[in-house]
């Protein structure tokens, strides 16, 4: 009887601070608040230490609390920068322990590994977070808040302790990495088409669109180092921006449930979508993603992916030397003038054309760079006269 009193207190409790701290409609309050709520006493209930303490309603709340501050947290960031959030927080963990065993990793291949692995563990709590709250195996966050709960879920369900041999233990998520890493072939191949569909094999492999995977998959990635950090927010704010000034916000809003790797099918049904019109804006999204990082923005993108001039546009010595053996004596002139850090105003003045022209050279030189080093192709899609 005293467990369903305080029981009742806390969601109370719960209940009043989320009507004040969120927007959230009355009902969709009170079943996130009794859900915390419900959770906070099973834990209480199931654990013996917690029992023998003699102050389980003390411990009740401060569960309760916890869970609460957390949900709301997620739920003040926004879904964009909440789910940004959360994925950069979890590939912090995952980071040193997602190389396959015996490989010596580049970190553009980890990057991609990281982002299949959280691709199933997205999904794994999921389910996990269905069966703990009792909810239909039908069931996915619809409402700011409902996927803020489900985002301070994911966080908890992944840093939880599994006990291990010799009193040990270590987090969950980094016990799946281990398992995952020990799956892997001893060379992994990075299907970069794959990584700008956000899954799934719905499509053949174009090498045209090599360089938007490889864009994507660092997106959702934070590096140890502070540079990469800033760097990526930069690119990842910038994008969204670009695709909002150029009135694609259904692009961005897109981007953004990727960057939380759903499922292609909850992608569909959170934006109300039938499958020919998410390939749709599927190939909207990659075709502004193209002219985003190859054009808008290559300078910054190309030096977050540690590919700018100074690197070779990130070719190895015998793929830049493919590279030049590809391209004329005027895309050579070009690539000269860039290397030499030229306005695009004053090469066009040099090479007597349009700065329209410049772009639409430069465009094409980086996007026969980005398909050697990706895949080695012999300048497919690549002109040596424009």
């Amino acid at each position: 009887m005293g467990e369903i009193c305080w029981g009742e207190t806390i969601f109370q409790k719960l209940l009043r601070e989320l009507s004040l701290s969120t927007r959230a409609s009355e009902q969709n309050c009170r079943d996130v608040a009794e859900r915390i709520t419900e959770e906070a006493t099973r834990i209480c209930t199931e654990s013996k230490r917690i029992q023998d303490s003699g102050d389980v309603e003390t411990w009740a709340m401060t569960l309760a609390q916890h869970r609460l501050q957390q949900c709301i947290q997620y739920y003040q960031l926004g879904s964009k920068q909440g789910s940004l959030e959360l994925h950069s927080t979890l590939s912090a963990i995952v980071y040193r322990y997602i190389t396959p065993p015996q490989v010596q990793s580049s970190y553009q291949a980890r990057l991609e590994l990281i982002r299949d692995f959280l691709q199933a563990f997205y999904l794994e709590t999921l389910n996990a977070f269905r069966k703990e709250a009792q909810l239909p195996a039908t069931y996915r966050p619809r409402t700011l808040l409902e996927l803020a709960e489900y985002l301070a879920f994911t966080e908890r369900y992944g840093k939880r302790r599994i006990p291990l041999a010799r009193g040990r233990s270590q987090q969950l998520i980094i016990l799946r990495a281990q398992t995952f890493s020990q799956q892997q072939p001893k060379e992994s191949f990075v299907d970069l088409e794959l990584a700008a569909q956000g899954g799934g094999s719905e499509s053949d492999t174009s090498n045209h669109d090599s360089s938007l995977g490889q864009v994507r998959a660092a997106m959702v990635i934070e590096s140890n180092e502070s540079e990469s950090d800033s760097l990526r927010e930069t690119v990842v704010g910038e994008l969204i921006a670009y695709l909002e000034e150029h009135k694609q916000k259904d692009c961005a809003d897109y981007f953004v449930l990727r960057l939380q790797d759903l499922p292609t099918r909850e992608i569909e049904e959170i934006l109300g979508l039938t499958p020919r019109q998410r390939d749709y804006l599927q190939q909207r999204f990659k075709y502004h993603l193209l002219r985003f990082a190859l054009s808008h923005r290559w300078e910054l993108v190309h030096q977050w992916l540690e590919a700018d001039l100074e690197r070779d546009l990130g070719l190895l010595p015998h793929q830049w030397q493919e590279f030049l053996n590809q391209i004329g004596a005027n895309q050579q002139r070009l690539l000269s003038l860039k290397q030499q850090g030229l306005p695009e105003v004053e090469i066009a003045k040099i090479l007597n054309c349009k700065t329209a022209q410049i772009q639409k050279r430069w465009f094409k030189l980086l996007e026969l760079a980005w398909e050697i080093r990706n895949h080695s192709v012999s300048g497919a899609g690549a002109s040596s006269d424009e």
